[in-house]
């Protein structure tokens, strides 16, 4: 019981850890960048940021190594800029 447990812990675990750069360059997915002081954000493609920090860098630690172009800040999030899913509509 202990091993089907463990996997199951191990499972979940991995499900809540924040993806990579090299997981979002084979997903095609872009990184969205957002500026925590003037909410300039923009979308780089994962590509060129893995061959610089390394494709195993976690997406949300990657605005620790940006700079805003709108205003000079250093205090930039990052995350997945997942593709829309389009408009939701609303069923009463």
């Amino acid at each position: 019981m202990a091993k089907f447990k463990r996997n199951q812990l191990d499972t979940h675990e991995q499900a809540l850890r924040p993806m990579t750069l090299g997981e979002l360059e084979a997903k095609e997915v872009q990184i969205l960048c957002w500026c925590n002081r003037c909410s300039h954000k923009a979308s780089l493609a994962p590509g060129a940021l893995a061959g610089q920090l390394g494709r195993l860098v976690p997406v949300p630690e990657v605005g620790v190594h940006m700079r805003c172009t709108g205003c000079g800040s250093k205090d930039i999030a990052t995350r997945p800029d997942w593709p829309s899913k389009g408009p939701v509509a609303r069923h009463g």
